[in-house]
């Protein structure tokens, strides 16, 4: 736990009848470990459950202007949680404050007791883009949109960070820190706004005493862009930052821009899409009415929806599967304690100013692989930790990435069938067998596309790490790209060839000039 702002709370610390056990997720604003009640606690049975997720928020300690605004956001979130128990929000099960004056940094805390959850959908989508039970998971997310506009309250935040999934494969709205309860047509939450999610009309409104008017039709804007991410593996407006895509978004309110979805959106999704993504507030479509849309495109799919947090080969590093803990830790995604700053809760304008050190998927191996290029947020986690899996200075998160991109633009969904390669990586499913698992041995049998990249990249890096020491010494070029060239035919040939063997020139130079692109400049 190195997020300078977190609550740092040590394993087996008790507050109420909890103990703490291992780290969930943290951010600027609190942070996250999961629970389990104490013996005695469980004995005396009643409405708590065997297992919890603590949420600390440092409301005791700070300055009067953070107390507050932390005091602000948690009284929000716990307004709504003690009012609503809809089966689409996640469950708080009570509120707590620590009373602990030794410890100056815990001492007089706020501590909401939450439902577990399995993991979030940002997760999901981090080990599995485009998930196949993305429809049922949307039909579920509408619904609890349904539900808290009905009930008089905008949600505020929407987006994959703030939908947490069950371990039943059910989903659950979180994150309620944001949210509002209506007065009228509009509600007022704080000046905050997550840039990918906020509907144009907000990038640019007044900021009065009491916040930002707000209406559901934000919730409805913020739900067109995650069923475009879901359902697609990208964002409806242009750009490779979320300051680009928030000016895409302006220049499409303002009309000199054109909202292109993507072809891979299927077609009655685009027009529920477009419904959302309404220039101005006034054309959107109602919740109810997006709700009976939703449902319907989804095959009645709004119940339980299956779905994996885990590739389907045995990872080398937990890691590397994505799994609930470690993706969602990494990221500050879940339960509402993201950093607010940089692609999380960005002011709404104005430069960008700082805030907390939890790591982005978006901003993972900054160091080693440039943030500002192509490389997609969700595989840069797989591709950062597959290179540090390898001791091999030549294999770099920047040579991966570049190798992805010439092997297949990071399209999980390659397939060439007339060469028997398929996925992000070109896996040959007899090749592959032998690359797969974490402990070297080759699956029992050859395994069938598609391939995940929570699979392919991994066995890439194995086998990147295998080909580098069997490449002769004293080879002229870039060492890093004779070990691509490798990849793509044989370290045998590079050797028998003296180097890049004339027929892979091309390939040769266009990892090389990917190479130089993804690699940080004092790294080069």
């Amino acid at each position: 736990m190195t997020e300078p702002y977190a609550v740092p709370v040590p394993k087996g610390y008790r507050v109420g009848v909890w103990e703490v056990r291992e780290p969930i997720a943290t951010g600027a604003f609190g942070s996250v470990y999961a629970a389990r009640r104490t013996d005695g606690a469980r004995d005396a049975g009643g409405d708590l459950p065997d297992t919890a997720a603590l949420k600390f928020l440092p409301t005791g300690t700070g300055t009067p202007r953070q107390l507050a605004h932390l005091r602000d956001l948690v009284g929000r979130e716990v307004e709504l949680l003690r009012r609503l128990r809809q089966p689409r929000l996640i469950r708080m099960y009570e509120t707590l404050t620590v009373d602990d004056p030794a410890d100056s940094g815990l001492d007089g805390a706020t501590v909401l007791v939450l439902e577990r959850a399995e993991g979030s959908l940002s997760a999901l989508l981090g080990a599995t883009p485009r998930p196949r039970a993305g429809p049922a998971l949307l039909a579920q997310v509408c619904a609890g949109l349904a539900q808290l506009h009905r009930a008089g309250w905008v949600h505020g935040d929407l987006k994959p960070a703030n939908v947490l999934l069950m371990a039943d494969g059910s989903v659950r709205l979180a994150d309620f820190n944001m949210a509002a309860e209506l007065e009228g047509t509009h509600a007022y939450t704080p000046a905050f706004s997550t840039p990918d999610y906020t509907p144009p009309e907000l990038l640019w409104s007044e900021i009065g005493e009491r916040g930002r008017r707000i209406r559901p039709s934000a919730d409805v804007w913020a739900f067109g862009v995650l069923a475009h991410l879901v359902l697609t593996g990208s964002f409806p407006l242009p750009g490779g930052t979320p300051t680009a895509r928030r000016d895409a978004a302006v220049a499409y309110a303002h009309g000199t821009h054109e909202l292109r979805l993507s072809p891979e959106l299927p077609s009655a999704w685009r027009e529920i899409v477009r419904a959302c993504l309404t220039r101005t507030h006034a054309g959107r479509i109602g919740t109810d009415a997006l709700l009976r849309r939703v449902t319907g495109v989804a095959g009645g799919a709004s119940g339980l929806a299956r779905f994996s947090l885990r590739p389907r080969a045995r990872p080398r590093r937990a890691v590397l599967a994505a799994s609930a803990a470690g993706l969602v830790a990494l990221a500050g995604l879940a339960y509402g304690v993201a950093t607010r700053g940089g692609d999380g809760h960005a002011p709404a304008a104005g430069p960008h100013r700082g805030g907390g050190a939890s790591v982005s998927a978006a901003s993972y191996g900054a160091a080693e692989l440039r943030t500002d290029r192509d490389v997609p947020p969700a595989y840069r986690l797989l591709i950062v930790e597959t290179a540090h899996d390898c001791d091999r200075e030549e294999v770099s998160p920047a040579l991966i990435a570049a190798m992805l991109k010439v092997e297949s633009g990071f399209d999980a969904d390659l397939a060439d069938p007339a060469k028997d390669e398929y996925g992000i990586a070109r896996w040959t499913p007899s090749v592959l067998r032998w690359w797969m698992n974490e402990d070297g041995t080759p699956g029992e049998t050859v395994p069938e596309p598609p391939f995940p990249p929570a699979e392919s990249i991994p066995a890439m890096g194995r086998y990147l790490c295998w080909i580098t020491p069997r490449l002769d010494a004293g080879l002229p070029g870039d060492r890093r790209v004779l070990v691509a060239v490798a990849y793509r035919t044989s370290y045998r040939k590079v050797n028998d060839a003296g180097g890049v063997p004339p027929k892979y020139h091309d390939y040769a130079d266009r990892v090389a000039h990917h190479l130089k692109e993804y690699t940080p400049r004092e790294r080069k």
